[in-house]
């Protein structure tokens, strides 16, 4: 094997940089990509928190459907056993008529004692079920508002979605327009997710 001549040594190292400055020109051009997987990496964790948020808002919707059943439940209960302290009034109040014709002080006084006692009684079963609607009425509330910010989160990851889907096309085609469109999904999306989080009652 010869020895390489000057001429092959210098042709080597000619090519050796060239090759250096092409790849460094290369790398010197597709640098953005860093900020671009660097842009992706920090819009899929707000995803993440997005669908774990709109997670929770969708469960909070089905606990206070729930909530709803049961003092809706417990209200008709409390109607029914209403209905039948009423009746059960009505027959005393029906017979304390008949006594009221009749001379009877002690069968009035009687039964006059009754009729009151079911008419305390019905008033606290009333206010019972009174109690149990407004539980209803407020667990139906907090249901329709947290599938509101339900729906509202759900936006919110559908532009994530769309913004990771522009980022990874940027990186296959190397195209920096389609980096600024997912960016800027991306934003819109942080936004609808801050609006949901901090300005939305619930």
């Amino acid at each position: 094997m010869q020895p390489a001549t000057s001429d092959e040594l210098n042709q080597w190292v000619a090519e050796w940089r060239a090759e250096h400055a092409a790849q460094k020109a290369k790398e010197k051009r597709d640098q953005w990509t860093k900020y671009v997987s660097l842009t992706m990496v920090i819009i899929a964790v707000l995803a993440a928190i997005a669908t774990l948020k709109g997670g929770a808002f969708s469960t909070r919707t089905l606990k206070e459907m729930n909530e709803a059943t049961f003092n809706q439940a417990k209200a008709s209960d409390q109607w029914s056993f209403y209905q039948a302290k009423s009746i059960k009034q009505n027959l005393y109040q029906i017979e304390l008529d008949h006594l009221h014709a009749a001379p009877d002080p002690a069968g009035v006084e009687k039964m006059t004692a009754k009729v009151d006692k079911y008419d305390k009684e019905k008033s606290d079963i009333m206010a019972q079920a009174q109690k149990y609607e407004a539980a209803r009425d407020e667990a139906r509330k907090l249901a329709t508002s947290a599938a509101e910010h339900s729906r509202e989160m759900g936006l919110s990851i559908t532009l994530f979605q769309v913004a990771i889907a522009l980022g990874a096309m940027a990186l296959i085609v190397k195209k920096r327009y389609l980096w600024v469109i997912s960016s800027i999904f991306g934003m819109l999306a942080a936004a609808q997710m801050v609006h949901v989080l901090c300005f939305m009652p619930l």
